[in-house]
């Protein structure tokens, strides 16, 4: 389990949330709440790779008003140009380049969290999907030779994304003895990324980061 910067980044937010604007105060608020809970899931990477993707929505989801126009993946994409546009002593990428030879590197040798490779076995094409994996794991080798952070990082959260649909939609099975190693990939880098992801939001306060989806609402 990766380095716990829960009670850090919660005493960051407490000394500076009120020179923040209220929806980034709210967001990075909620994001760590669910951060600090999934880092207690050291025997349950299901669960710690769901709490942290609540984490990681908490962050970045906007409000449902823009998502028919722009679509969920476009959303995410601009999330995570914009945090590497603003990441100018290159930690996202350090973060890639450290991990690579790890979970990043077995996540994107995966086939289960490849969603071609579903979509092939639904048509009955069972050998219809080894090429296009093999370009996609190409272009992502490719784009980290050429320190391109925000290509490398859109394979990887396309490989997420499926995980993510597998566990919420009930595509797998609760600490199943089979495919585990997406998960416990799955769950190592999410709680590498959230913390980089909320402390870049920290470090810039006054981006519009755009209202959360919930706001607060008395009751």
């Amino acid at each position: 389990m990766p380095v716990n910067l829960h009670g850090a980044l919660k005493e960051r937010h407490r000394r500076e949330r009120e020179g923040w604007p209220e929806a980034l105060a709210l967001r990075t608020h909620r994001a760590l709440s669910w951060y600090g809970r999934a880092m207690r899931e050291t025997d349950d990477p299901d669960a710690c790779f769901l709490f942290l993707w609540i984490a990681f929505n908490a962050a970045y989801a906007r409000d449902y008003s823009e998502r028919p126009t722009l679509g969920e993946r476009k959303l995410l994409l601009d999330f995570l140009r914009r945090l590497i546009r603003l990441d100018t002593d290159g930690r996202l990428y350090t973060l890639v380049w450290n991990d690579f030879a790890g979970p990043f590197r077995t996540l994107l040798d995966n086939r289960f969290v490849y969603q071609p490779f579903w979509d092939a076995l639904r048509r009955g094409e069972p050998d219809a999907w080894p090429e296009g994996f093999e370009r996609s794991r190409r272009r992502a080798l490719r784009a980290l030779g050429e320190r391109d952070t925000e290509r490398v990082l859109a394979v990887i959260f396309d490989r997420l994304y499926v995980l993510r649909n597998q566990l919420v939609h009930g595509g797998a099975t609760w600490a199943s003895r089979v495919n585990r190693a997406q998960v416990r990939d799955g769950a190592a880098i999410m709680a590498r990324l959230v913390p980089e992801i909320v402390r870049l939001m920290m470090d810039h306060p006054h981006e519009p980061w755009g209202q959360p989806c919930w706001p607060v609402v008395p009751g």
